[in-house]
């Protein structure tokens, strides 16, 4: 998918003056060191932060075949246009970019408009998105992650599936791989049995837009929902058909801190179905989100066998609970992948790489 951005022309037929360059909020001016607005538009070398990684060919040509990105959720407080601007200095792929209030707003005004200025600003940073549904308040400032896909008002089920069709739109109209989403905790007083019927009947409508979008929706198996396992997805899959649409996030922390497989033998399991990853360190049996090196997660073997599945999209960072400190984490996180998927290479079959925390 191209995207150029818009080309005009003044009424008497001769070019219409050049606008400023604005953010991605479309309110101040956009800060993108790639690019001389001095000098005709050529393009000059991006300024490198000190810690960023090797840029993204000469680390693919160490070996290294996956896309790593960094989640918007983790800089929630910088502005969106600073945080692209840092991920793309840091030489990340790509973005999660979570729908919030913060930065993209799936709820404010002229969200065409603003989704419009955001694809152009990913095409001039080089950054790939994935989007993500995973705000804590954006439709209900007074319950997290509420409503969900499993309430029992029909009207509150309704608003959490009309949250991610927009995001579905969202999403074609940036080029995303994927829209991820989640299904929820089983509400108090709700058995099991109706909560999957509210699960598998609030989708339909979303995977129908995301059938006539031909984009992917990839729902991620959350601790404490009731999706909350690689079973549990498959589950979902079958009650509902196997719809062609309908993928999977994995999120590899996740399957440290709950499922039965270590998480290079989750990656090989899931792989027919995965379309988005999500990756940080945890701890068996608790779920946390941890920075690199502060689990008991044996990064290289689950990188090689993420790399075997031929998976194309994003591996994501998400450290949702380190925003205080993004940029740092940011800077931290995207070295320390690098040297874990190209020490990867030689290790032949993953699994026999016995698990437990190491950094490469």
């Amino acid at each position: 998918m191209t995207r150029t951005p818009d080309q005009g022309a003044s009424g008497d037929g001769t070019a219409a003056p050049a606008r400023p360059q604005t953010s991605v909020d479309g309110r101040t001016p956009a800060r993108d060191p790639s690019r001389d607005l001095t000098g005709g538009g050529a393009r000059r070398p991006a300024r490198r932060h000190p810690d960023a990684a090797p840029d993204r060919e000469q680390s693919r040509s160490a070996g290294a075949s996956l896309r790593f990105g960094y989640g918007t959720n983790g800089l929630a407080d910088l502005r969106l246009d600073d945080a692209l601007a840092l991920l793309a200095d840091l030489g990340y792929d790509g973005v999660g970019l979570t729908l919030d209030h913060m930065h993209l707003d799936p709820l404010a005004p002229d969200l065409a408009a603003r989704t419009r200025r955001v694809a152009h600003r990913l095409d001039a940073l080089g950054l790939g998105v994935t989007v993500e549904t995973g705000a804590r308040y954006v439709l209900d400032p007074r319950r997290k992650h509420g409503p969900s896909l499993l309430d029992a008002d029909p009207d509150d089920r309704a608003r959490r599936a009309g949250l991610l069709v927009q995001a579905v739109r969202v999403a074609a109209d940036l080029g995303a791989h994927a829209v991820h989403c989640f299904s929820g905790v089983v509400p108090d007083g709700t058995d099991e049995d109706t909560a999957w019927k509210r699960l598998a009947e609030t989708l339909t409508p979303v995977l129908d837009a995301a059938t006539a979008a031909g984009i992917p929706l990839a729902v991620e198996p959350e601790p404490g929902h009731l999706l909350a396992t690689l079973a549990d997805f498959h589950h979902l899959r079958r009650t509902l058909g196997d719809p062609e649409p309908l993928g999977l996030t994995l999120d590899i922390g996740h399957c440290q801190c709950l499922e039965p497989l270590p998480p290079a033998d989750c990656v090989r399991d899931a792989a027919p179905w995965l379309r988005h990853v999500q990756i940080e360190d945890m701890r068996r049996g608790v779920h946390e989100h941890l920075p690199f090196g502060d689990g008991e997660i044996d990064f290289p073997p689950v990188l090689a066998a993420l790399a075997a599945t031929g998976y194309q999209g994003l591996t994501v960072v998400e450290l949702p609970r380190h925003s205080h400190a993004g940029p740092h984490f940011a800077a931290r996180s995207l070295p320390f992948l690098r040297r874990a998927a190209v020490s990867a290479a030689p290790h032949g079959d993953p699994s026999a790489t016995p698990e437990g925390s190491r950094t490469p």
